[in-house]
């Protein structure tokens, strides 16, 4: 069975902006469906937020494109969910929605790089894992 996993913001942004290496390779697994990325509407809408910043296109050189190109892959490899209940356990309220959606779509784990998240390890039977801790399972 392929494991259900909520790919943080920072992740995803980290990706796009480095392909190469560690966290890039979150996404080539992505990609080859070696997991299900388990999303709901306000991930996706902060990660087109983040990637639209000018500042942030400008350093990286993100087009259009590539904002499209990743949401569009969370999108085919991925499973949208509904968060049915709200969550205040972290200490960054912004980082709440990816433990909602986790539960509201079964995941198997966590994948971030934010310290507000991965003291939380495990949270509610859901693992919070750096990339190199998923890429391992995977």
């Amino acid at each position: 069975m392929t494991m259900r996993v909520v790919v943080d913001t920072g992740i995803l942004v980290s990706a796009l902006i480095r392909p190469t290496g560690m966290i890039g390779d979150i996404l080539h697994a992505l990609r080859d469906g070696r997991f299900t990325a388990v999303y709901s509407t306000s991930m996706m809408l902060e990660v087109t937020d983040v990637l639209s910043r000018p500042k942030i296109q400008e350093k990286y050189h993100i087009q259009p494109d590539d904002i499209t190109a990743l949401i569009n892959l969370v999108r085919l490899r991925g499973e949208l969910v509904i968060p049915k209940q709200t969550i205040t356990a972290c200490r960054d309220p912004k980082d709440n929605k990816f433990l909602e959606a986790a539960l509201a779509g079964e995941a198997d784990a966590i994948v971030t790089g934010d310290n507000d998240l991965l003291v939380l390890h495990p949270f509610e039977g859901v693992d919070i894992l750096r990339p190199v801790e998923l890429l391992a399972k995977l």
